[in-house]
């Protein structure tokens, strides 16, 4: 486990507590600091309370946002943060449309999570 990954702060955002558990224990076995949200509200909260977060790993699909609007507010909020965008419903549109708001990456669930591992070590 080198140092830098022990200093990347990464917020997980799923309605699924098992993805989020799942990406949670990973990433915090590897040594990087993970807070959790659940919907765009409380992640909106977790951007507002440290917007210098390093990395989001941002499902497409919330209860409360079900559009690439919810990464364009995070882009504003939080420019400098990575964002790897996490989805079931990976149609070209929806792809092309991450990247062009700038996430970094767009994974098609379901996903290996020492996949997901090399992905954030990579950015």
């Amino acid at each position: 486990m080198n140092t830098a990954a022990r200093c990347l702060r990464v917020l997980v955002v799923d309605d699924e507590p098992l993805i989020r558990w799942s990406i949670s224990e990973t990433l915090g076995a590897a040594g990087y600091q993970v807070t959790e949200a659940q919907d765009a509200a409380s992640a909106l909260k977790a951007l507002a309370d440290d917007p210098d977060l390093d990395l989001v790993l941002l499902d497409f699909r919330l209860p409360d946002s079900n559009d690439l609007g919810l990464l364009a507010m995070i882009r504003q909020i939080a420019p400098a943060a990575a964002v790897i965008m996490m989805t079931a419903f990976g149609t070209p549109d929806v792809t092309a449309g991450a990247l062009k708001l700038g996430a970094s990456k767009v994974l098609n669930k379901p996903f290996n999570m020492h996949d997901l591992e090399g992905v954030v070590r990579s950015l």
